[in-house]
């Protein structure tokens, strides 16, 4: 039969097909191993290794896989008797002398939290030194290389700190025994260390300072560190009563800090005998900044106590130990707090009355910042939550005696501190606050009027002055005003300074007694010596004899720069008859009173109050009772 040209072609592919698969079984057929064989290569070879299958208890305790790509930073734990922290988590725990505690912060603890974090895992990918690998290299093998490559570790700064919060307290209270001796962060240098402690050449020695330690380092693995309790004697401390302590550890920043500041965020305005006001440093840069909360809290201590010493800078310390804490765990009955916005550039600071002070004593008074305020436990899993605690500044308290402090006046809302007071005819701040408040406001109320005369509307070269306008006069006059007419109060007791003024001597001190008559006969016809600068306070408070702050001569002189000289406001110069006893002059070193101003105080801000003195523009002298003139 004769095939047709397409029939041809296909039994040719055929034919052809078939002597191809016959070469193909003949020649290059491959050689598949049988179990027989496969359990002869198993023995001879495989098993011939170091970490042989029957050399390994995988139920023993200590058993940790030797993976060539997983070590025991990845997949392992803490060794036994090490306590792991997470990140941001404080721990407590108690210590005795002489004993010493282990920690451990595992690189793997991150890395979990990173590989869970999808943002996280896709960052770590793209840098070139990532602790996780890309998709492309989980087998971690190299063509042509049989040794496997380990992921490489990015180096990261670990912040370990702890605080202090109970330790052994004197049997004595005499404060020549000496305080009790401070706990120490060891931390390991290598890996291999897991115990760190007194006597190893390979760590880290931290002490304590008043109750806090703060350590960074980088690390690519697991860290490893203690507490270190010391030995203390029982004959001179209550040994029943451990260490106590909180431990922290942070990849963010330090959990637990203490701030290194040659200048406090506190400052203290004034006090009387019972209490005492505070300020902070202005919490925001512009008045549209808004403050929700306070920031800070307040702790206070009276120096002839000793259960501070060494706790300092202890945040969970103070919570513990300070006699004068404002938190919400009830200890806060004698601190109120709250925000106030004000001053120059109106700008928001938070203010602290601290009440049921000693008369005539010496405190001293930490500031420190909590993320959540007055709450009485810090904040966990947020870094920083462990708060700061700032540098202590000491203050001391007035005798009891004819000072007084006030705050929050309407009109003279900067005008904070100790007053000419009578705590019997006074018995409440606020009606002796109400007595000062009403006689400024009718003051600057007599003021107003008298500027409704000024064409302070007028077109520029029509006005009093090309740089002045009515808003600076009426500014000016209010703070002059509230400086002379509500004066800054010393007690008598106070020694002589260039900045006070006695006043009222020859009237009787609250307990009876009477100003030294040599005094009052060497100055019996000075009328500055005999009264107050306002003589409605002498009629109607009654204070007895105090020592005035004289006010600052730059507000009187800001006074005359700033309003029309019709209105004929004068001021004495240095020198002049009647200066020393009226005015005041301000010193060039910052952190006392030297004479009063609006927003004066004890240690004043660096952006404090600074009124530029023109003495080209006064005009002449001041009457000796300047008060009176207006």
């Amino acid at each position: 039969m004769q095939l047709s040209p397409l029939q041809s072609r296909l039994a040719a592919s055929l034919i052809a097909s078939c002597l191809l698969l016959v070469v193909y079984l003949f020649f290059l057929f491959p050689q598949f191993a049988t179990a027989t064989q496969l359990d002869d290569h198993v023995n001879d070879g495989w098993l011939e290794n170091d970490v042989a299958l029957g050399a390994v208890n995988v139920e023993d305790p200590e058993y940790e896989p030797d993976f060539a790509l997983f070590d025991r930073s990845i997949i392992g734990r803490a060794p036994p008797g090490v306590t792991g922290l997470a990140n941001n988590v404080p721990l407590p725990a108690n210590i005795q002398p002489g004993d010493t505690l282990n920690y451990a912060f595992e690189i793997s603890t991150i890395e979990d939290a990173e590989a869970s974090d999808a943002t996280r895992l896709r960052e770590l990918r793209s840098e070139p030194n990532g602790s996780l690998a890309a998709p492309d290299d989980v087998d971690g093998l190299k063509e042509g290389n049989s040794e496997p490559v380990r992921r490489q570790q990015r180096s990261r700064t670990l912040w370990i700190s702890a605080n202090t919060c109970q330790q052994p307290r004197r049997i004595s209270p005499d404060q020549t025994t000496g305080d009790p001796p401070q706990l120490t962060l060891f931390v390991s240098r290598s890996s291999e260390n897991t115990s760190p402690g007194p006597d190893q050449d390979d760590v880290e020695l931290i002490p304590f300072h008043e109750g806090a330690v703060m350590f960074n380092t980088s690390f690519t693995e697991d860290v490893f560190f203690s507490i270190h309790a010391p030995e203390v004697s029982d004959e001179r401390f209550d040994t029943s009563l451990p260490y106590n302590f909180e431990i922290a550890a942070s990849i963010d920043q330090s959990y637990h800090t203490v701030a290194n500041e040659s200048d406090s965020q506190l400052i203290w305005v004034d006090s009387d005998a019972r209490g005492s006001l505070f300020t902070t440093r202005n919490l925001t840069s512009s008045p549209e900044q808004v403050v929700e909360r306070p920031p800070y809290v307040l702790f206070a201590h009276n120096k002839a106590d000793t259960r501070i010493n060494g706790l300092r800078s202890s945040y969970c310390g103070l919570r513990n130990e300070a006699q004068i804490r404002g938190l919400e765990n009830g200890s806060n009955g004698h601190i109120t707090t709250g925000l106030k916005q004000g001053g120059d550039g109106n700008l928001t600071r938070q203010e602290f009355y601290i009440g049921g002070l000693n008369a005539s004593s010496e405190y001293v008074s930490i500031l420190v910042y909590d993320r959540d305020g007055t709450a009485p436990e810090p904040q966990r899993n947020v870094p920083g939550g462990g708060g700061v605690v700032h540098q202590p500044i000491e203050m001391e308290t007035k005798p009891l005696g004819a000072c007084r402090v006030i705050f929050n006046l309407t009109l003279c809302d900067e005008t904070q501190y100790a007053v000419p007071a009578n705590w019997d005819l006074f018995p409440e701040m606020t009606d002796l606050a109400a007595f000062y408040d009403n006689y400024t406001q009718t003051m600057y109320g007599n003021f107003k009027k008298s500027m409704q005369q000024i064409a302070c509307e007028a077109q520029s070269e029509s006005r009093y002055s090309l740089v002045r306008n009515c808003t600076d006069c009426e500014k000016a006059y209010k703070d002059w005003l509230c400086s002379v007419a509500i004066p800054r109060c010393e007690d008598f007791s106070e020694p002589d300074r260039p900045h006070l003024q006695a006043r009222n001597i020859n009237e009787p001190f609250p307990n009876g007694t009477m100003v030294d008559e040599k005094i009052r006969k060497e100055h019996a016809n000075d009328t500055a010596w005999i009264s107050s600068r306002n003589p409605l306070i002498d009629r109607e408070i009654r204070p007895g004899p105090y020592k005035e702050v004289l006010p600052c001569d730059d507000v009187c002189y800001q006074l005359v720069q700033s309003c029309p000289a019709v209105l004929g406001f004068q001021c004495p110069l240095p020198g002049m008859i009647g200066f020393n006893s009226a005015y005041g002059r301000r010193s060039d070193s910052d952190g006392g009173v030297t004479c009063n101003y609006p927003g004066s105080a004890h240690y004043p801000p660096a952006a404090g109050v600074q009124l530029p003195v023109r003495r080209s523009l006064v005009l002449g002298v001041i009457c000796a009772v300047l008060a009176l003139a207006i």
